[in-house]
């Protein structure tokens, strides 16, 4: 890891640890209220405390901006009404952190209590105080798509099973808190920002955008982050608030924020209520699948509609499926916005569908793990809703962990209690249509090799810990045939590097990786032309290898890398080269509305077998071991790609056993690492991690995604290793002790009065 030594040295800097000359502290005032019109607020005696430099409400920058250009609706600060407990009412620029709270305590706000609207069923019932006046029964989006014959799929089935599935709110619990450095030059009229963010160019677009200056005034820079997991993938109020105050101070303003604002900045996974049935001939093929998903995205949109159509775009990206119906609801409440999450927008419909689908296995008498292998792809293909998949290694997945964790010895035959499960998830290697539609590039890289042979690699893509950085440093060494400390990295610098997108959806090896290549390879190109000529030969009878240049005949011709380089400066002057990546277009997906989301130039694939205990008495569950298999394409740095996939599974047992907002007429009620229970090292069972290298076409050297498609699968398959150790299915997340006695104990009644146990129960579900 090219990061690693100033890791582990206490070297690396992230956001808070930068400080300037003259840098002021910020704080922001957070809303009491959960839906609250504003009728005045009044800041003159902040204004008058000592010390205090700047203080901002909303109708100084009144711009609205927002991650989707379907979804403007935040602005820096509130200026109309406040729409959920934690909203953003005003912010202060002070010396110190003592002032600047002693400054919110003397802002007088004057509210107008409304009607609030905390659950997302509830809220679609609204007839009036909307929570945006321009969105109806609030109501943010909603999507329904039919792709085959639903209806006679489910009527020709031999089986059709349904259920409710309820997924709580869960958050990202990043190591690294949301902090801001933002520093406004009044002479020069720029304004310089350096944050803990996933995407430094949609950053740079919105800062534009609120402040109103012109583009080449702003510059984003991105230090070391600290993870994000998706809590950094859209702009935060934070940032535009720091430039806000830094732009009226005419100083440098840092905020950063404490536990509880990052709870309640949140842009985690919604609640989502699934309602899901499927359809099976005898033999298991599935015939239909009709999913009804009403999603609660708290008060903005953010990437709400994303995340919404990830849920029914993946649905038959996985298997073999021709008749498939979505409907889907973005709802608004007063809580704070909901948006990307590590397997964004697929987990909870993955919980729902594996579930289901271990059902339909059990009461059909067929085992698990066939059922899923009956369903299979045949790639190259395009499925019902035209997503390309060119690799598909999930049978070799599943034939794996069948294999490694003793699935056929176990099954059927374990105690009472003691329970074994599978299930199977997939996700996509970036998307293949950006947010800003268009042809430009996803990602571009330069290349420059300085007099002293260095190369320095110039890349926009953000590396925030999952070793994003080391992977294109590998990648232009292994082209050039250069060891990598020959390369030196300067990434995510809106002024010094190329356009990059940003680190989400698992995009930044796929897209900057294959860019880093092009980069080389024309780099390479241009060495190779200047030096045939020299031994009479053509380029395309040289290779580079071992930090040289030599002659494919064997001819003993052979020069070094620098002396190469210095002889292409002589002919080209500055050797420099570039190279960019955009999906190809038929990997773009259909054109039906809502199509632009799901399409990905791959898609990864994994499997998972839980192996649990559960106690009958308390109703404790013990995750004892998982074994995982997950498809990367081909594993560039295998130690992280394991790292990557150990973590993804990791984040997934959170959600399956323990994780979850809890909220109270939208306050949250754990607003903690004390509180909201993260699954901690002495929660995490082993973990036993096999590398499927399907090698995709289209991968940068045959790679695609690695680190979030596992997480998915671990829900369900901890959920299907309860329903065999004691015969319960809980369709509500997280599986608590509580919804398993619940449930054993409705069985127990059940059986006492003499009647028919269902298999499934519900555990509670709201």
């Amino acid at each position: 890891m090219v990061d690693a030594p100033d890791k582990v040295t206490g070297r690396a800097l992230y956001t808070d640890d930068l400080a300037l000359p003259g840098m002021l502290v910020g704080k922001i005032l957070h809303s009491p209220h959960a839906h609250a019109r504003l009728r005045s607020i009044d800041t003159a005696r902040a204004e008058r405390l000592p010390g205090v430099v700047a203080v901002v409400t909303g109708r100084e920058f009144p711009n609205k901006y927002g991650i989707l250009p379907i979804g403007h609706d935040e602005t820096a600060f509130a200026v109309d009404k406040v729409r959920y407990i934690g909203d953003n009412v005003a912010g202060v620029a002070a010396e110190t952190e003592e002032i600047a709270r002693q400054a919110l305590e003397l802002i007088e706000v004057e509210y107008e209590i409304l009607p609030a609207w905390f659950d997302g069923e509830e809220t679609m019932k609204a007839a009036a105080d909307w929570i945006h006046d321009d969105r109806p029964h609030n109501i943010e989006k909603e999507y329904h798509h039919v792709f085959g014959d639903v209806e006679k799929g489910l009527t020709e089935a031999d089986l059709v099973v349904s259920d409710r599935f309820v997924c709580a709110e869960v958050t990202h619990a990043a190591m690294e808190p949301h902090s801001t450095l933002a520093d406004y030059d009044p002479q020069a009229g720029r304004i310089t920002v350096w944050s803990s963010t996933q995407v430094p160019y949609y950053l740079h677009l919105t800062l534009a955008n609120v402040l109103s200056l012109p583009h080449e005034k702003i510059r984003v820079i991105k230090p070391l982050v600290g993870g994000g997991f998706g809590g950094k993938s859209e702009v935060i109020p934070i940032e535009v608030e720091a430039a806000c105050l830094s732009y009226k101070a005419r100083r440098p303003v840092k905020i950063t924020y404490t536990r509880e604002e990052v709870f309640y900045a949140h842009r985690g996974r919604p609640v989502q209520i699934v309602e899901l049935t499927l359809g099976a001939k005898r033999d298991g093929c599935i015939s239909a699948v009709k999913a009804r998903i009403v999603q609660d995205g708290g008060a903005y949109c953010g990437y709400g509609p994303v995340t919404l159509l990830y849920s029914g775009a993946l649905l038959g990206a996985m298997y073999d499926i021709q008749n498939v119906q979505f409907d889907g609801y973005r709802v608004l409440t007063n809580k704070p916005a909901c948006g990307a999450m590590r397997g964004h927008g697929t987990v909870n419909t993955r919980f729902a569908f594996e579930s289901l689908l271990d059902r339909v296995a059990v009461e059909l008498g067929l085992d698990p793990a066939e059922i899923r292998l009956k369903n299979q792809l045949q790639p190259p293909c395009i499925t019902v809703n035209q997503l390309r998949v060119t690799s598909y290694g999930y049978p070799e997945c599943i034939r794996q962990v069948v294999e490694k964790s003793g699935w056929g010895e176990k099954r059927g035959e374990l105690p009472y209690g003691k329970g074994i499960g599978i299930a199977g998830s997939h996700y996509v290697s970036g998307a293949a249509n950006s947010i800003i539609r268009g042809d430009m590039p996803h990602s571009t890289v330069k290349l420059r090799v300085e007099p002293d042979a260095t190369v320095v690699l110039l890349t926009g893509a953000s590396e925030i810990g999952q070793g994003s950085d080391t992977v294109q440093v590998q990648l232009v060494a292994e082209e050039l045939g250069v060891p990598i400390e020959r390369i030196k990295l300067v990434a995510a610098d809106t002024q010094r590097t190329p356009i990059d997108l940003g680190s989400y959806s698992s995009r930044v090896t796929f897209m900057a990786g294959n860019a880093c290549l092009e980069a080389a390879r024309n780099l390479k190109k241009k060495i190779f032309a200047a030096v045939a000529p020299t031994w009479g030969l053509s380029p395309e009878e040289l290779e580079a290898r071992g930090d040289r240049i030599v002659a494919r005949n064997g001819a003993g011709k052979s020069m070094g890398f620098a002396e190469a380089a210095a002889v292409a400066r002589q002919k080209f002057g500055e050797l420099e080269a570039e190279g960019s990546y955009a999906p190809p277009a038929d990997a773009r997906g259909g054109k039906f509305k809502g199509a632009g989301v799901g399409p990905s130039p791959a898609y990864s694939y994994s499997a998972q077998v839980a192996e649990v205990t559960v106690d009958p008495e308390t109703g404790q569950v013990t995750v004892d071991r998982i074994t995982v298999a997950h498809d990367c394409g081909r594993a560039l740095n295998p130690m992280t790609v394991e790292g990557q996939v150990e973590g993804s599974v990791w984040m997934g047992l959170g959600q399956a056993v323990q994780e979850e907002m809890i909220w109270n007429r939208g306050r949250l009620m754990n607003p903690s690492m004390l509180e909201y229970k993260v699954a901690s090292t002495l929660e995490s069972p082993e973990i036993d991690t096999i590398l499927v290298e399907s090698v995709d076409p289209e991968g940068p050297l045959g790679a695609k995604e690695a680190g979030e498609g596992s997480l998915a699968a671990a829900i369900p398959a901890v959920a299907n290793a309860i329903y065999d150790a004691v015969g319960v299915r809980i369709t509500s997340t997280p599986i608590t002790p509580e919804k398993i006695l619940k449930v054993l104990r409705e069985k127990e009644k059940q059986k006492a009065r003499g009647l028919p146990v269902r298999q499934a129960g519900n555990g509670g579900s709201r």
